[in-house]
């Protein structure tokens, strides 16, 4: 590799250059190493989460935003509806989300479960009063997520599950989906899952190395993953996706080779490749999070390896990236959007599809603890704090603590960033028809595209009127979106 050392990069080109010999030096690496993309690899360095999170760049009230939400869910278009139980069995030592460590106590767990159920269902209450279009229009895919709310106990799932049919506005055409663990995904909890109508379930496998999951103080083993998949099949599950991620601690790229072998032999519908993140999302501002886990800590991970621990580095973890778009291409698999491969007959899942096509780019409603929302003008986030998220639900506000806007140019760079993230062509007719006074192949954005083209990172077809991100711009296509990919006021790019 060709390194060009610059002050601030130095350390991150020695990462990069880092690689497991058995395995090809990674496209990505190459790339990356390069000056003009050093803003690029400054961008991953920074450990961001933020493939599908599109907070606006402007403030905004809680009120505005609730208004722009029911002004979108007046035009009867489907939208995403999700809700979030933040109760979990133990800690991972890498998560960041808002969880609570559910009690051993078996009377206080199930106390603690009706309290949240309680609290959840009073959220959703307020919700119906604040965005009065909210109760007609038709809930394109539901989706139950954690935490892990399969703990819950099936008299409060049976509640939950019941609630948001009985006041929502589900079709027949409306999915559910349901995020368990595998230790909580018993038979007879998929069993009733599917008795309520959940076609589709996911869950954190992490890893099939039972001393990797260990390490990161999951509960489980690989075999109980295997399990539910088995379970979940003879049930008759419609989608049952998979979550793996790569970077973990002692994790080798022909470990994840083997976990990636493993996956596709299972046929999971859905398989998630994820990066572990270690940097701070709060402090990133690109996802929701309420914990600081002890692999934040840069302290803690240098004793970890001080014992002998080895952390895999950025070239392999671009590695393993490379190494699980290949297997998993080659087993027919899309990937749709980044960071998803979904086999040809499920295709994308239909709560990304709806948020992030080109063509949709809908509303969703996040209600929960940490629960986001969002419109193609804004977002709004709730609480990420139990105490702040109780008090305001026993006082009758729904507890939304930021809510932020788009101006028009926002927008565009946003439906832009959102379309980009689905890994899928991007259609001059359909921007055109949304921005007549923007266009992909014109102006601004041709310069953007063509730039992108010139680093072999995009392909810009005018007679087709497409733009496509080749296989190492869909690799780094997070870095693509929040540095190239802005509005006026939006994450200034460092420069190149």
């Amino acid at each position: 590799m060709t390194a060009i050392l610059t002050s601030d990069l130095t350390e991150p080109l020695v990462s990069l250059s880092r690689l497991d010999g058995d395995w090809p030096e990674p496209d990505a690496a190459r790339v990356l190493s390069r000056s003009e993309n050093a803003h690029l690899l400054h961008y991953v360095t920074s450990d961001p989460f933020g493939s599908h999170v599109f907070p606006g760049d402007q403030p905004s009230t809680p009120e505005a935003f609730l208004a722009d939400l029911d002004r979108e869910l007046a035009t009867g278009l489907p939208y995403f509806l999700w809700t979030t139980i933040p109760i979990c069995a133990y800690h991972c030592l890498y998560c960041q989300f808002p969880i609570v460590v559910q009690s051993r106590n078996p009377v206080a767990a199930e106390e603690a479960a009706r309290r949240w159920v309680d609290a959840n269902l009073r959220e959703a209450e307020l919700w119906l009063h604040a965005v009065p279009h909210l109760a007609s229009a038709p809930v394109g895919e539901f989706c139950f997520f954690g935490g892990t709310p399969t703990l819950l106990p099936a008299s409060e799932l049976d509640r939950m599950l019941s609630f948001y049919r009985r006041n929502f506005h589900f079709t027949p055409e409306t999915t559910l989906r349901i995020e368990g663990s595998p230790d909580s995904l018993t038979r007879e909890k998929l069993e009733l899952l599917h008795a309520h109508g959940c076609g589709k379930i996911t869950f954190g496998i992490q890893t099939f190395d039972d001393r990797l999951l260990k390490l990161s103080n999951r509960l489980h083993t690989g075999e109980q993953a295997v399990a539910v998949r088995r379970n979940a099949a003879e049930i008759g599950f419609a989608r049952v996706d998979g979550d793996l991620i790569y970077g973990l601690l002692d994790q080798s790229v022909t470990g994840f080779e083997r976990d990636l072998r493993r996956a596709i032999e299972l046929d999971f519908t859905g398989i998630v490749v994820t990066k572990l993140h270690l940097r701070a999302f709060e402090e990133t501002g690109t996802a929701i999070a309420g914990v600081d886990p002890p692999w934040q800590d840069p302290r803690y991970r240098a004793r970890l390896a001080e014992k002998g621990h080895h952390w895999p580095s950025l070239g392999e973890q671009y590695q393993m990236r490379e190494l699980a778009v290949a297997l998993l291409e080659r087993s027919g698999r899309t990937e749709y959007p980044t960071m998803y491969f979904q086999s040809p007959e499920v295709g994308c899942g239909t709560w990304k599809a709806l948020v992030l096509d080109q063509d949709k780019q809908r509303a969703e409603v996040g209600i929960g603890l940490g629960g986001s929302s969002g419109t193609r003008r804004g977002a709004a986030n709730v609480t990420v704090t139990p105490r702040d998220y109780f008090q305001s639900i026993d006082a009758g506000r729904l507890p939304i603590v930021n809510a932020t806007s788009l101006d028009r140019e926002g927008e565009i760079a946003g439906s832009i960033r959102r379309a980009l993230s689905t890994c899928q062509p991007l259609r001059e007719d359909v921007h055109g028809a949304r921005f007549p006074e923007s266009s992909l192949l014109r102006g601004r954005w041709r310069r953007v595209f063509d730039d992108l083209e010139s680093r072999g990172l995009a392909v810009v077809d005018g007679a087709a009127g497409t733009v496509h991100l080749t296989r190492t711009g869909r690799t780094l296509v997070e870095a693509i979106m929040h540095t190239e990919i802005a509005g006026p006021a939006q994450n200034t790019p460092v420069p190149k």
